[in-house]
């Protein structure tokens, strides 16, 4: 008892010593960025820790998660700060060349706002402020963590850590992989069911195919099958064991033979086709089944037999983090300041696509150029505003719409590029040979509508993504108009 009351009163005695001098005195810009660069380290060290555990407690979860997106918000801000310059220098580059001298760039840092100075300063202490609380509150997660059994060793790189893992989804496959493993009460008769809902794109499929390879879901179920639309409105569906495809079957463990059944509902939510799916299961299924149903579409949460799980799209800073994660591989960015900020503004106009941060991470690591960066910052501007110019969304948006995107190549601006759509492939499906980097920024230029391939997934259920799409040859705007004649005769 004496050990927490000494531990307590250190604790308290600390943040009252900290809290006076915050409020005694004004910290200049710099001790800000040192300090939150310092706690940002801190924070790293326990995140990348947490990944790389088997944690089950879903408070812990919980804090971790909290943890992250502050730790996210943190190098957000930070980067604003150490790249707000070369942002006055990047707009200034409209009229100047892009090589700027020393001499040049101290003078255009006094251009800067000092009412904007002063906003990123005071967004930069609140983030330091955030984290540092944060951090002392999960004191106690950090001693538990020791307790927890690690999933694998981790990777010298954190980005070949995120090239193989889901990113930002460990508290959601832990909620489904917990439905998963609940055994209810004998003589419970309704199957129990999950739904998973979420926008396009987001990632359902492939949370699903992480819980799926987990080896206590495989422990825990002889069966794992999946069903589409397509198998929903079969109507050999009464006879599910004998007609769908097992995707695992485990026939040594599980005397119990409980089966998983996942179910994707792609289009528009089908009652009457859900109706004759739960009847089949019923009659097939022993007790201690499962069905975990995903889609789109928010009806599908009234199905549920547990509070359904939903998934959003990474909020910006965390999309900026994984990408430039991403694009510099095992590069410190901090010994290219001007490639991170062209990287965090070429994060910012990619608008939280997943897809968008595979293909053009890529591209950039590949060539590891600041004139070509600079060229695909500007390609990238230029087509996201002839985009909105002309229907009010964002190309992402379109695309995660399945309707058509449209822009330019970065080679040939005159002609036009239209990508109609995007769908996977299984890793046992062929591929296209043509890359979609190369031709919407490299010389390569098929003819008529054609099938490029965006990129192959590195995590299960490794899909490869493939757009279809067309180059056009844009019309000369500026043809002269006819003058009107009569009886052959120009009138004027």
């Amino acid at each position: 008892m004496e050990i927490i009351l000494s531990t307590v009163l250190g604790e308290l005695t600390t943040r009252s010593i900290n809290f006076f001098i915050s409020r005694s005195s004004k910290p200049s810009a710099l001790d800000v960025e040192d300090r939150l660069r310092r706690v940002l380290l801190r924070a790293h060290v326990i995140v990348d820790e947490a990944m790389g555990r088997h944690v089950t407690n879903q408070a812990m979860l919980q804090q971790l998660d909290m943890l992250r997106d502050a730790m996210y918000r943190g190098y957000y801000m930070l980067g604003t700060f150490r790249y707000q310059f070369l942002e006055e220098e990047d707009t200034k580059d409209q009229v100047v060349s892009h090589s700027l001298s020393l001499s040049k760039v101290s003078s255009l840092k006094g251009l800067c706002s000092s009412s904007r100075n002063a906003q990123i300063l005071e967004q930069l202490q609140k983030s330091l402020d955030d984290l540092s609380s944060m951090i002392l509150d999960v004191g106690e997660l950090v001693v538990f963590l020791t307790n927890c059994p690690r999933l694998y060793r981790q990777p010298y790189s954190m980005h070949l850590l995120l090239g193989n893992c889901m990113f930002e989804r460990q508290m959601e496959a832990e909620l489904v992989i917990s439905f998963l493993l609940h055994t209810r009460p004998h003589g419970a008769e309704d199957l129990e069911v999950l739904p998973i809902v979420g926008p396009g794109r987001v990632g359902k499929s492939t949370l699903v195919a992480h819980v799926c390879k987990d080896e206590r879901v495989r422990d825990h179920f002889s069966e794992i099958v999946f069903l589409n639309d397509h198998d929903l409105r079969d109507e050999k569906l009464a006879t599910l064991r004998e007609g769908c495809t097992k995707k695992y079957q485990n026939c040594t463990l599980n005397k119990d033979e409980r089966m998983l059944v996942v179910v994707e509902a792609a289009g528009d939510f089908n009652e009457d086709a859900w109706r004759r799916l739960y009847s089949a299961s019923k009659r097939c299924f022993t007790s201690g089944n499962k069905i975990i149903i995903t889609s789109r579409s928010d009806k599908i949460t009234k199905l549920g037999t547990t509070q359904a799980v939903a998934l959003k799209y990474m909020s910006n800073e965390a999309f900026c983090y994984f990408f430039k994660t991403l694009t510099f591989g095992s590069t410190d960015p901090a010994m290219h300041p001007r490639l991170a900020y062209l990287a965090m503004e070429i994060a910012r106009m990619l608008n939280g696509a997943p897809y968008g941060a595979n293909v053009t991470s890529r591209l950039l690591r590949d060539n590891f150029d600041i004139h070509f960066w600079s060229k695909v910052l500007a390609f990238l501007r230029g087509f996201i505003k002839c985009h909105v110019s002309r229907f009010g969304e964002h190309p992402s948006n379109s695309m995660n719409q399945n309707r058509p995107a449209h822009g330019r190549r970065m080679a040939t601006p005159s002609e036009e590029f239209v990508i109609y759509h995007h769908y996977e492939r299984s890793s046992q499906e062929e591929v296209p040979k043509i890359r979609l980097q190369d031709v919407m920024y490299g010389s390569v230029k098929p003819h008529g509508k054609f099938e490029a391939l965006g990129w192959r997934s590195q995590i299960p259920p490794y899909y490869s993504y493939v757009y279809t799409c067309e180059i056009r040859e844009l019309k000369a705007t500026s043809a002269k108009r006819k003058r009107p004649m009569k009886n052959g005769v120009t009138l004027y």
